[in-house]
């Protein structure tokens, strides 16, 4: 890993307001950190550690964020961060059972663009060399591939589809700097989503029929990082910023030459990505999902919130139930039993944290794909290695359509 730390601090409002004074384009341009994706979930996790360091002067620089999608949302949010004023985190919670509620002002952000207008320009900032690292949040159909892109499409038409993107951005890479590598890290909740964004972008280039050089450029030289994130960011500011929680957690599978945005206190380098990614899978995200299943049972269509439902003796006993009987046996079978019981302490607090409003209809998207991925593998697990555990509320939760 390494990190040349950015030689101006950037997080004085004057620098702000002189940055905005630039045009896009020459904004976008100087930047080492490109950023797929516009959500608060990112406003208020990686942009907002890349801010903090640059006060330290322990970043790259500053971030282009890009622009994906046609949502009105997006183009709102995009349009508030071309501004490249700024905006607000709000960190509210509880640490230790104590309320913690205070403002910061994120700078880290200095450019946005748009996919699709803007394609020169971002095949100029990542061709030329000037950015070191790739970002990616962009939600649960990002990485599905699109028919319609092709090796044939014009130079200056932007690919549809997040990877079919990732190609056409690196191969202008290796085009003027065959020997250069390049950091991608996405943080979309995928198993080793470092491996399979980079065997995404192999098939498609393979597909493609793009030279051999070129496909060993992306084997080889380009750094793709399996990562984890973990922060609770539940409700968005208008027209751009977000309200957090105070927990924060970046996990990043330690690789040789693999380049940091930023060093931050948040962000773990480890050798055993899979034990941070347990912890959060199947106790944080089963937590959800095991709640959001009790509301589709009881009051779908309400605006019951997580804080609302851990206060409410029905959903919280039940949950205490699973942890206890039906999940850390599990923890204890992968040798994580007392991790497990540390990380369940801070986790009541998140939970319990009464000023998120994570709306349990929200949780509940995408519900079947949550549960195969959140429970499955804990039922499966105890079916293996605990052939007599009892995992009643669990089985059921699967067996519901």
């Amino acid at each position: 890993m390494s990190l040349q730390p950015h030689s101006v601090p950037a997080s004085a409002p004057a620098s702000d307001r002189a940055r905005a004074a630039e045009s896009p384009t020459a904004r976008a341009l100087g930047n080492p950190i490109l950023q797929f994706g516009t959500s608060r979930f990112l406003q208020a996790h990686v942009d907002l550690f890349v801010s903090e360091a640059l006060a330290r002067g322990q970043a790259l620089g500053g971030i282009t964020v890009v622009q994906s999608t046609a949502s009105a949302a997006s183009a709102a949010r995009s349009a508030a961060l071309a501004r490249g004023e700024g905006y607000e985190v709000r960190i509210r919670g509880l640490v230790d059972g104590r309320p913690v509620d205070t403002s910061q002002r994120c700078h880290a952000v200095r450019a946005a663009l748009h996919a699709q207008r803007d394609w020169p320009t971002l095949c100029e900032q990542v061709g030329s060399g000037v950015v070191q690292v790739i970002v990616s949040n962009t939600g649960d159909d990002g990485w599905r591939l699109d028919a319609s892109d092709s090796a044939a499409m014009p130079a200056g038409e932007a690919p549809r589809s997040f990877p079919a993107k990732v190609l056409r951005l690196l191969a202008e890479r290796w085009k003027r700097h065959p020997g250069a590598a390049l950091s991608v890290l996405p943080c979309e909740l995928v198993t080793r989503n470092g491996d399979a964004l980079r065997d995404l972008v192999l098939e498609l280039a393979r597909q493609w029929a793009q030279p051999d050089a070129f496909i060993g450029y992306l084997a080889n030289h380009v750094l793709w990082a399996n990562s984890l994130v973990d922060r609770i960011v539940s409700e968005a500011l208008e027209p751009v910023g977000a309200v957090a929680e105070p927990y924060a957690l970046w996990a990043i599978e330690r690789r040789p030459g693999l380049v940091l945005p930023c060093s931050h206190p948040a962000i773990v380098l480890t050798n055993d990505l899979r034990r941070f990614e347990r912890l959060k899978l199947h106790l944080l995200n089963l937590a959800h999902t095991f709640l959001a299943e009790l509301w589709l049972r009881s009051e779908p269509g309400s605006e019951r919130t997580v804080v609302q439902a851990m206060n409410e003796p029905a959903y919280r006993d039940a949950l205490e139930a699973v942890w206890r009987d039906e999940v850390l046996p599990v923890f204890g079978v992968w040798g994580l039993a007392s991790e497990a019981a540390d990380y369940l302490q801070s986790l009541r607090d998140r939970l319990l944290n009464p000023t998120l409003a994570h709306r349990l209809a929200d949780i509940a998207q995408n519900h079947a794909q949550k549960k195969a991925r959140r429970l499955a593998p804990v039922v499966d697990e105890a079916r293996a290695s605990l052939p007599g555990l009892r995992q009643d509320r669990l089985r059921t939760a699967l067996a519901n359509a």
